[in-house]
């Protein structure tokens, strides 16, 4: 019985491809449809997955910075450092005066001359502090309560650019999503079309199989086959695409990196990623050819 069930399936792979070949122009025309499609979200997903790689290489230990006022006593400076070292929410904290800030800064490259330019010192002295806690709230707290200290001006927390890009990026893959499966609904809709055209043309081929006894499944499952190659090919030709897009903007994005004194660029998916995305197109197709045979047959008696 599971050699009956394996030769069936096989023959109507068969006949699939005998149908693929005999009309290879339109169904090549189909693929290509569904794979500019599909790279669109493919690209969006290899884009955000890049910047969430780079979102965690660069994310810091949080830390915060401790801007004192241009009037704070040394005694103050003295509180302040016995409150951050018995705070059990602080991990460690280090004092940065304003002339070491003055001469890390006439250190960086192309502002010595603005700094020469400055007259007197406008830095102020600050203490770098580096929280135990990663959550936003419990730094939020910490925050707050260190901004109540004597002679403190301001507290900044250094890492707020690197949340802010990790909220953005979750934006843009919900926002990914959403743009995936509006595409999705118009890849079904055009396998079903083609589909559909495809059992027009076999139409009497159909009916001459039935008055011999075939079954639905019989007639169905050389157009569901049909569906998922188109799908698979459409998947490839989006890889393809997304491969040669990302070739393409890699050379831009490693020379602005390098100008940054950084390396990075921007990953092609990985195998399982790819894989995914073969497998997703090709589901797309079979559902499309699913719903237009199950159509056609509930029409024809």
């Amino acid at each position: 019985m599971i050699r009956s069930w394996i030769r069936q399936h096989r023959r109507a792979f068969a006949h699939s491809l005998a149908k693929l070949v005999a009309h290879k122009s339109t169904m090549l025309l189909n693929a290509l449809v569904i794979g500019v499609a599909l790279a669109l979200p493919a690209g969006g997903y290899a884009l955000l997955a890049s910047l969430e790689s780079l979102t965690v290489r660069l994310a810091p230990e949080p830390q915060l910075s401790l801007y004192l006022k241009g009037d704070a006593a040394r005694a103050q400076i003295d509180a302040i450092s016995v409150k951050l070292r018995s705070d059990a929410r602080i991990a460690g904290w280090r004092f940065v005066s304003r002339g070491e800030a003055l001469a890390a800064l006439r250190a960086t490259e192309g502002l010595a001359e603005v700094v020469a330019a400055l007259g007197e010192n406008p830095l102020p002295d600050a203490f770098v502090v580096r929280a135990k806690a990663t959550a936003p709230e419990a730094l939020e707290v910490l925050a707050r309560d260190l901004q109540q200290l004597p002679a403190v001006d301001q507290v900044q927390r250094d890492s707020a650019w690197v949340r802010r890009l990790a909220a953005i990026t979750a934006t843009g893959r919900i926002a990914t999503g959403v743009i995936a499966l509006l595409l999705s609904v118009g890849l079904v809709a055009v396998t079903f079309n083609s589909i559909r055209l495809q059992i027009l043309t076999h139409a009497e081929e159909i009916e001459v199989s039935r008055l011999i006894g075939a079954t639905d499944g019989y007639i169905a499952r050389p157009f569901y086959y049909l569906g998922l190659v188109q799908g698979a090919l459409g998947g490839l030709v989006a890889l393809g695409i997304l491969a040669g897009a990302l070739a393409a903007l890699n050379v831009g994005v490693r020379n602005l990196a390098a100008a940054y004194g950084s390396a990075f660029e921007l990953g092609f998916p990985g195998f399982g990623d790819a894989a995914g995305l073969l497998g997703f197109a090709a589901l797309l197709g079979w559902l499309g050819a699913y719903l237009s045979v199950s159509v056609h047959l509930r029409r024809t008696p």
